[in-house]
Parts: structure tokens; sequence; C-alpha cells
């Protein structure tokens, strides 16, 4: 019970003060994530390894528990009152339970508050196609994501289905019929969920991770049969992306998977989250728009072109992270240093400043 309110009290000032993440483990006091920098919050005394035992069985479902003690870890999703949700992931260190938990906010922002570039919403618009949006872990992706399919929920009619480990933002069905299901819980698996999906009258798909060439290749066959689909990957570019995407696929099928690929995606967005200098984050992009340049660059396998044509693209909307960047320190959002740090090309970085 100790354990308990222990754990209300460090949520509930995660969410005061803004913070990201609330990191639990044995031997140490709290650690909160708060504009991107880990704040260790001395005033509260160390875990023992039976305390982050108990908390994480304290919000683990009884019957998951045996596939964490199984697996020695878990992702789960954690109501906190009325305000907000976390996801939660417990792993084992060194023979004790430490645990990650991730604030998920109640409220979907809207693009501008956000302060995502006006044409995602030009994405959300098609009938059909393959958008992702990647970036390393902890940069807003899952977030971005929610704000699109806010946007389809708003506007039209649609049955947006999602499927993720563990459900993230919860939405309020507005125009469109929704339906999130959870890995675990509802199916066993990205794959089967995603397959099942061809049999359930769905408009739109939100596919929460890749993991693995069986579910890339329904993803793409779901955009290439009438869906919408969105879904993620740990990468740092478009044309990285692509490539990860191709090599997750047996040799053989490779210019199979290249050839669908160019004819389903639509676009990739990469985005980080910088320190901004009068508090909080905000976001540096990347935006690829499948245009015939760039289907033919990912079909005939120059994918080492594509960042060229991003560069030379603006006029059609697409963006460079390394132009995004020199802009937000030209505007005073970010300072040089921090917009050095996640730049991908240094020398391409200066030469916008």
């Amino acid at each position: 019970m100790i354990a308990d309110k222990r754990l209300e009290e460090l949520l509930d000032l995660t969410v005061s003060q803004g913070g990201s993440d609330l990191h639990l483990f044995a031997g140490g006091s709290p650690v909160m994530r708060i504009s991107g920098e880990l704040v260790t919050l001395t005033k509260y005394a160390p875990f023992t390894p039976d305390e982050t035992n108990a908390v994480l069985k304290s919000i683990t479902p009884p019957e998951r528990w045996a596939i964490f003690e199984e697996r020695q870890a878990i992702d789960l999703s954690y109501s906190h009152k009325a305000d907000a949700r976390f996801r939660v992931n417990g792993y084992r260190v060194q023979g004790t339970t430490a645990l990650a938990l991730r604030l998920i906010p109640r409220t979907i922002h809207s693009f501008s508050e956000l302060n995502l570039p006006p044409i995602l919403e030009v994405f959300t618009q098609h009938k059909q196609g393959f958008f992702i949006v990647v970036g390393p872990v902890g940069q807003g992706k899952s977030t971005t994501l929610a704000t699109m399919l806010n946007r389809i929920n708003e506007s039209r009619a649609e049955h947006i289905l999602t499927i993720e480990d563990p459900v993230e933002y919860i939405f309020t069905p507005k125009l469109s019929l929704i339906h999130q299901r959870e890995v675990f819980i509802d199916a066993p698996d990205f794959k089967t969920a995603l397959q099942g999906s061809f049999r359930e009258d769905v408009d739109v798909i939100m596919v929460g991770e890749m993991r693995d060439y069986e579910t890339i290749s329904s993803a793409v066959t779901a955009a290439e049969t009438g869906h919408l689909v969105f879904s993620t990957l740990h990468t740092n570019s478009a044309a990285q992306t692509i490539d990860r995407i191709i090599d997750m696929f047996p040799a053989e099928q490779q210019s199979q998977v290249r050839v669908q690929l160019a004819g389903s995606l639509t676009g990739i967005f990469s985005q980080r989250l910088v320190p901004r200098i009068s508090g909080g984050l905000i976001p540096a992009y990347e935006l690829l728009i499948n245009n015939n340049a760039v289907s033919t660059l990912i079909r005939d396998a120059r994918t080492h072109e594509i960042n060229a044509v991003i560069q030379t693209s603006s006029q059609e909307g697409m963006i460079d992270l390394d132009r995004s960047l020199a802009e937000l320190v030209q505007r005073g959002e970010v300072t040089v240093e921090h917009a050095y740090e996640h730049a991908l090309d240094p020398k391409t970085f200066e030469t916008y400043l």
C-alpha cells in the first residue's frame, strides 16, 4: 500500500511539473525527465527492490503478471486519475524490478498547438496510402500520429482501427467510428490484428510500431488495397526508413517490396524534439513526399539520392531537417548548440544559417 501511495504522488508530480517520463528503480531516488533533461527527485527516498516490484505488480493485470515473470519485461498502459495516462515498461535490472513511465496526455492537440507543419493535414485527406512517422525513441511520434488520426475523426466518417502495444491516446469518436486494439489483450501480435483488419470493413489503420517484415508486408498490402495506413519506425531519416523496411525482407522479396513501397507510400515524416529557449520542447522535422522522382528512386534502389531530392523540393512542400533546425535558430526558438546536436549533416546545417 505504501508503494501505491508513493506512485500516485510521483505521477501527480510528473503531471504538474510537465514531465514526460518517470523512472523508478531499486537503490535510487526517482528520476523525472523534464524538457528532455533527467532530474533526480532527491527529496524522495530510494525505492527498495520489494517496493519497485510491488509498484509494478499493483498496476499490472493479474493475468499478465505471469508474462512479466517469464519474459522479464512488460508493456502496459495505466490511467492516472482523470487527466493522464501513462505508458509503462517494466523490466529487470540485475535481478530487481525497474519501471519507465511515459506520460500520455488526455488531450489530443492540433497541428498548430504542437508546432507541426500544416502540410501534414494533406496526408490525412488521402483515401489510401502509407504514411510513416519516424525518429528516435521519445521524439513525439505517437503524439503526431494521434493528431493526424484525430483530424480524420473530426473531418469525415471513416472506420478507424488502431493496433497498439499498449494503447496510448484514447480517442473520442466524433464523425468517425474508432476501434482501438491492444496487443496481448485484443490480439496476439501486430501482424494478426493487421491481417484481421481486412475483414473488418476498416478505412484507416494505425499500426503503433512495425517490428517485423510480416507486419510491414501486411501494412503495405493494406495500403495497396484501398486503406489509409499510418505507422512508426525508429529510424533517423526518410532515406534510412526506406532502406530499413527493404532490409527487413528476405533478399528474394526485396525487389517486389521496392515496387510495392514505391506505389503505396505517400510520405515519411521524421521529427526531433529540441529544447526551446523559452522552455519546453519544439519539433524540428523532415518531410518526404512520394512524388514521381522519389518513387523512381525507391524502385531503382537509389535511396542514397533521396536526401538531395528533399533539399531541392521545398517548393513542393518537402522539408529538410537541417533547414528546419536552421529556421528554428533564426527565429530564436533554439540555440545553435542544440540544433547542431540534432543535425543530420552539420555542414549542410551551417550553409542554412
